[in-house]
């Protein structure tokens, strides 16, 4: 088990993130565009950045079906090893 820190010294539990997606690609679609407006909605959004957001978590949360946290966090996806 481990965890990650997202910002703002928020540490999340590795085995609760579902996902972690780039703003800048996934804003585009309509369907994320609902996603977070709901999730708004709903208040189980938390930023956990100061700057301009690059990416949101979506992690299991034992109150709620699921918390999107608003972050910094600059996620690649994991290139081929050589």
């Amino acid at each position: 088990m481990g965890f990650l820190h997202i910002g703002q010294n928020v540490m999340v539990n590795d085995r609760h993130i579902i996902g972690i997606f780039d703003l800048d690609i996934t804003s585009q679609s309509p369907q994320t565009r609902r996603f977070l407006d709901q999730a708004e909605k709903d208040s189980v959004v938390l930023p956990v950045c100061d700057d301009i957001p690059k990416s949101f978590l979506v992690c299991d949360h034992p109150y709620h079906r699921q918390i999107v946290y608003i972050s910094c966090l600059l996620y690649t996806s994991p290139s081929p090893r050589d």
